[in-house]
């Protein structure tokens, strides 16, 4: 997987710290952010939601089980062009959980300048940590060298799409937050119609998106496989290709940032078509198509459009929080507009009119998965805050809790690369690979096997206890 925050949040989600003391009257995204309840006529007891910090760990915890396993279980692995699996959730998932925090955070800001000026702050500084990340700069873990060649540096990825998204959507709810009703009217839609600008802005998005990618008209294009010193063509020349070789998305991500800027080992490569291996990734076939051995960029620029949707369908979870008191109300507007999501997705893939894709960020796709988080959070939100059942999730809830530190740490594997740069003799004599064949490997007489447990045990597990511990010493990483 490309990689995805939390990311999400180092974002919004803990744009206010509040105090323990006032617990009972707020609710928090996140231990150190409490939030206030908007006042209503009955001054009613509320608590904190800890549903959103296992959401954040969860996703956090889906990404490094993808990420590490994936090569190993193909089926868990991002789908190579259309379809969606067990990896295609979790950008998506981010995003959703971005924008439940940034409804949390910024509605009691004080001053607007003063939350534009952090809305800024936390973008420069998430495309900074994304670049620096996924630019190429960083080789860890495997690999012990590091530097990037900058006529070839990667410019997109997770956090930089992340920082678009809460971005555009934080700005909207900053400057139309004067425009909130403190009690809605009656009826199912007012919560749509108290926050029409945040829609209007997902629509303009989606806007954008849709007549882009099937008006836009792709020329043919070429690139030089820097592995292979080979130049290719791709023959296009058409308009509203959906395929990996002359879609719109690539194409302006080719236009925007250069062809050598951009993501070289994406999933098509995956694909009958490239490799004889698929559904797992190997050598490409001789016959293989001139796009085959092309970069496609996942988290581009037109597709980050898209994904401005998943942060307004999140957002518009954290507006039903806010406004909406009882558990039963809460649910019924957040299950039926999951349920909404699902069918208009399925409808679309199934009938082929527009197929769920996470490397173009279809429609479809932001359906389904904004669907789908919409159910697993209502889920979560069941067990955990309204039948207490808090314990057997807590490992996921100190995770989310330090979502962004296990992220670089343990996703982008930073800590394992310093591991790695202590070694006997070889580097391939190192502590972490001794444990994946002496511990796992072997005692199970299984790669694989071997494989799923030590990213359950050794990273999952390890980093559950890290942040247990960075828990209860009151230390998160935040920006």
């Amino acid at each position: 997987m490309e990689n995805p925050k939390n990311l999400e949040e180092g974002l919004a989600h803990r744009e206010s710290l509040g105090n323990g003391e006032k617990q009972q009257n707020e609710v928090s995204e996140h231990p150190e952010a409490e939030e206030k309840e908007e006042q209503q006529p009955e001054k009613q007891k509320s608590k904190r939601v800890a549903t959103l910090d296992v959401f954040r760990g969860l996703t956090v915890v889906l990404m490094i089980l993808v990420d590490d396993a994936g090569e190993a279980y193909p089926l868990i692995n991002h789908s190579p062009w259309n379809g969606c699996r067990l990896a295609d959730f979790v950008m998506p998932f981010f995003l959703f959980i971005v924008g439940m925090a940034i409804a949390l955070a910024l509605k009691r800001v004080p001053k607007k300048r003063d939350a534009v000026r952090r809305i800024f702050s936390r973008t420069l500084k998430l495309l900074f940590w994304g670049v620096l990340l996924q630019g190429g700069y960083s080789h860890a873990p495997s690999d012990l060298a590091y530097g990037v060649d900058m006529k070839l540096i990667r410019w997109c990825g997770i956090l930089q799409r992340i920082a678009l998204v809460y971005m555009i959507v934080a700005l909207v709810e900053t400057f139309t937050i004067k425009h909130r009703q403190k009690i809605l009217n009656p009826g199912h839609f007012s919560i749509f119609t108290a926050y029409r600008w945040q829609w209007l802005g997902g629509f303009i998005s989606f806007l954008i998106y849709m007549i882009t990618t099937f008006a836009l008209y792709v020329p043919d294009w070429s690139f030089v496989n820097h592995d292979e010193q080979k130049r290719y063509t791709v023959n296009c020349g058409m308009r509203g290709h959906l395929g990996p070789a002359c879609n719109a998305v690539g194409h302006v991500d080719r236009a925007v940032w250069g062809v050598n800027h951009l993501y070289g080992g994406p999933e098509w490569r995956r694909l009958k078509a490239c490799t004889v291996s698929a559904p797992s990734s190997g050598d490409l076939r001789d016959d293989a198509p001139a796009w085959c051995h092309g970069p496609f960029e996942p988290e581009g620029l037109l597709s980050s459009i898209s994904a401005i949707l998943s942060g307004t369908i999140g957002i518009h979870y954290g507006h039903v929080l806010i406004h909406f008191k009882e558990n039963s109300k809460r649910l019924k507007q957040w299950v039926s507009m999951a349920v909404g999501l699902l069918i208009i997705a399925i409808i679309l893939h199934f009938t082929d009119a527009i197929p769920m894709n996470k490397q173009l960020y279809s429609f479809s796709y932001v359906c389904f998965t904004g669907g789908a988080a919409g159910l697993v959070f209502s889920g979560f939100y069941i067990l955990i805050d309204m039948w207490g059942w808090r314990m057997p999730f807590l490992f996921l809830e100190w995770i989310g809790m330090n979502a962004m530190l296990v992220y670089v740490m343990a996703a982008q594997g930073i800590f394992e690369g310093f591991i790695n740069g202590w070694f006997y003799k070889s580097p391939d004599n190192t502590l972490v690979y001794w444990i994946q064949d002496h511990v796992f490997n072997d005692v199970w007489k299984s790669e694989r096997v071997g494989t799923l447990l030590y990213v359950v045990f050794a990273q999952i597990t390890f980093w559950a206890v890290v942040s247990g511990v960075l828990h209860k010493l009151g230390i998160y990483w935040k920006l």
